[in-house]
């Protein structure tokens, strides 16, 4: 009993999504719905790719990787939010809050850098796509995307373990619907100001950098792609590039006004609103944006429902 009690001390309140919303229910099952049609978009992706060796490239596999990354992202926050919601429970232990913000932070830097390699990966192809075979051969590819998975961990451990670590007085209240770093710098009464001086620094590394130099990528690939003598070429190159150029833009644009300008006075239904859309709907649409403009892909999954003999 008295280890319930403390324990209970120590847990955070998780207010939820959008608490106020007066048609909260509807809501929480346009969430779920959205989620389970990312999960399985991602998952079906996912299958398509590694089951085709013609997609056994390197765009491919980084594009697998984004959508393992998005798949178990949406199963980090949703699950939890459905869950407080129709039980009632708004509670979440400090262990477990932990827990999800490094998941959550780990999959979102992890995801910072799959974006990077994959404007590289269009670069190469398309502006010296006679060195394509040998840069992005399959032992590089592998190396870049253990690098991402490794740096993502590395960078979430350290910016979970010590925001943990602030001493919190007064409400344990999180006006958020996951435990999200930022929402949980404001709980603390200590002076928060060195470290979020460095969540900015890290911001920029993880963000700005790697959108700038997605921008810079596909500035070049853009000047190659109008000097081209072949229409053909010219579309495919566009559309591959006008998909990734898509994503990034869901991805990178929400996440930069949330942790470059976190120490402002944006309200938290602006956090929900911008973490609902990046981290929820974007998801679901990825691999609509990926699949519907991408010949391959449709190749691909015209020949499973061929092999499972749905005509």
């Amino acid at each position: 009993m008295v280890g319930g009690n403390a324990s209970s001390v120590t847990d955070f309140i998780l207010v939820g999504l959008f608490p106020e919303f007066q048609h909260s229910t509807v809501l929480n099952f346009v969430v779920i719905f959205i989620y389970i049609l990312a999960f399985l978009g991602n998952l079906l992706l996912i299958v398509l790719i590694w089951g085709d060796c013609r997609l056994h490239t390197p765009m491919y596999i980084l594009l697998s990787q984004l959508s393992l990354i998005d798949l178990t992202l949406t199963s980090t926050i949703v699950p939890k939010t459905a869950s407080n919601f129709f039980t009632g429970k708004r509670t979440i232990s400090r262990i477990g809050c932990g827990t999800q913000s490094f998941f959550y932070l780990m999959l979102g830097m992890s995801e910072c850098l799959i974006l990077t390699l994959m404007a590289y990966d269009r670069y190469v192809a398309v502006c010296i796509p006679l060195r394509y075979p040998t840069i992005m051969s399959p032992r590089f590819c592998l190396h870049m995307v253990a690098g991402c998975w490794i740096g993502g961990s590395i960078g979430s451990f350290i910016h979970t373990v010590y925001p943990m670590h602030f001493h919190i007085c007064g409400s344990r209240e999180i006006h958020h619907f996951f435990c999200e770093v930022p929402v949980l710098i404001k709980l603390s009464c200590e002076d928060t100001s060195v470290y979020q001086l460095v969540v900015v620094v890290t911001s920029i590394v993880l963000l700005v950098v790697p959108f700038s130099l997605i921008i810079a990528s596909y500035t070049l690939i853009f000047l190659t792609v109008l000097r081209m003598n072949s229409v053909k070429g010219r579309k495919k190159a566009l559309a591959t590039c006008s998909s990734h150029l898509t994503v990034v833009s869901l991805f990178f644009g929400p996440n930069i006004f949330i942790y470059m300008t976190f120490t402002s006075s944006h309200s938290p239904e602006q956090d929900q609103a911008l973490s609902l859309f990046s981290n929820i709907l974007t998801p679901m649409l990825n691999p609509l944006i990926y699949s519907l403009r991408n010949k391959e892909v449709v190749a691909a999954l015209m020949k499973l429902m061929a092999r499972c003999g749905v005509s």
